[in-house]
């Protein structure tokens, strides 16, 4: 969330945080995180957006259930400029100043 004030400054207009979590999930990890106005948290209960995009990950084993790999991506006009996909257990390439450095 820091970050955001930087990102709309390079001309993002909206920054969007998906994640495999019912809405209510989603609203509350918002606002512990001060992210309204900043950030869409969007939920994605039923991974149906991840599993179209080929990111899901079954961590079932580790009583998580199908979740999403960790990823950032710019997109303008529907058209995807940058994409960066975290190694497992990383977070490296998917961070806001790595974003930053691509814009």
């Amino acid at each position: 969330m820091q970050e955001a004030d930087k990102l709309k400054a390079k001309g993002v207009d909206e920054i969007w945080c998906i994640a495999v979590n019912d809405a209510m999930v989603m609203a509350a990890w918002g606002k512990d995180n001060r992210a309204f106005g900043k950030v869409r948290m969007m939920g994605d209960g039923s991974a149906l957006y991840t599993r179209s995009l080929g990111l899901d990950t079954d961590l079932t084993a580790r009583g998580m259930g199908i979740r999403s790999q960790r990823y950032s991506m710019l997109v303008d006009d529907g058209v995807v400029k940058a994409f960066n996909l975290e190694k497992p257990g990383q977070f490296e390439v998917s961070s806001a100043e790595k974003m930053l450095e691509q814009l």
